[in-house]
């Protein structure tokens, strides 16, 4: 029996590296360019946003929680990066208005959450409306060009390699390392898991909480630095829809909106997955409405396998419960 739940475990762990194999097999067929050096290296280049924003959402999830408001605070934070830039000349105060800014918006969200006790899509929720009135408010709604040098971080490269490639895989080794090495990580899984439980057994929820979503901040100021260089201009409308392509990354990588479960190596097979399917569908030219369509699809089918496989579970322990008291 063990040696089942090993096995089927093992199954679990590996299946979201197998559909993205076949996902990359399917769309080398259906277009073949789809492997060609330019066009890998230009969807690299678009994860890094999402995959960013993916890590972020994916901390907040395994913790029982979720931010709506994502990419409105990037876009916030993209832009006064850029209007200090341009005031200073100086890209370290810009990377550092940036991260600042989004992380004063997840400490509000934060706040609410834990203090105020709102439940976290109604905080966030207003976030997501606030901070996008913010970005147009002090924009005037209009776009702000001429970024100059600030268009490194998204357009740079460091030798054959494109400078937010690098900043995407040197996080994705610090999340790594945070959820499987370092106590925050192990507190994550815990709340998440049982938010009673954590309290009882010593564990700091609320101090915990703040952390990850000021982590969260920390990595969409980064998002909202790379999204901004990358287009070559400040869009305080831009990355609309973002939160979304975060959430669904997480939850498809084998996030548990139930709380307790993730990891960040299923994250960025999901990034994965869903970079090589906006692609082919641009590719081969699918009607951009009919993209929406598909994502949304896959997010429902990404929960309805998520409840069923922790029904299935649930179902297992039980069975092995009884026959231990039989």
């Amino acid at each position: 029996m063990r040696e089942k739940f090993k096995n089927t475990s093992i199954k679990e762990k590996y299946s979201i590296f197998i559909v993205l194999f076949v996902m990359i097999f399917l769309c080398s067929i259906l277009n073949k360019n789809f492997l060609s050096s330019s066009n890998l290296s230009n969807i690299m280049k678009q994860l890094a946003v999402s995959t960013i924003l993916a890590y972020g959402e994916m901390l907040l999830i395994i913790s029982g929680m979720l931010d709506l408001s994502s990419g409105s605070v990037l876009a916030l934070s993209g832009v006064l990066s850029i209007m200090s830039y341009q005031a200073t000349g100086s890209l370290i105060i810009a990377v550092i208005v940036a991260i600042a800014v989004a992380v004063a918006c997840n400490l509000i969200n934060a706040l609410m959450i834990t203090n105020l006790n709102a439940p976290p899509f109604i905080a966030t929720l207003v976030m997501m409306q606030v901070a996008r009135g913010v970005a147009l408010l002090i924009t005037n709604g209009q776009n702000i060009l001429q970024l100059k040098k600030y268009v490194i971080f998204g357009q740079g490269y460091i030798g054959p390699v494109p400078i937010s490639i690098l900043i995407t895989i040197a996080i994705t080794i610090i999340i790594w390392y945070v959820l499987r090495h370092t106590r925050l990580g192990r507190s994550l899984y815990a709340i998440g898991g049982n938010e009673e439980a954590s309290v009882a057994a010593g564990i700091k929820v609320k101090k915990n909480k703040y952390l990850v979503f000021v982590i969260n901040g920390i990595l969409v100021g980064i998002a909202g630095i790379l999204f901004m260089s990358r287009v070559n201009a400040g869009l305080p409308n831009g990355a609309i829809g973002y939160e979304m392509e975060g959430l669904t990354a997480a939850i498809v990588g084998g996030t548990s909106f139930s709380g307790g479960v993730g990891s960040t190596m299923g994250t960025l097979a999901g990034a994965l997955i869903i970079g090589c399917l906006n692609n082919i569908m641009n590719l081969v030219g699918v009607d951009s409405y009919i993209q929406q369509i598909v994502k949304a699809v896959i997010i429902a089918l990404a929960v309805i396998w998520d409840i069923r496989s922790k029904t299935r579970k649930t179902k297992k322990v039980i069975l092995v419960e009884e026959k231990k008291a039989a």
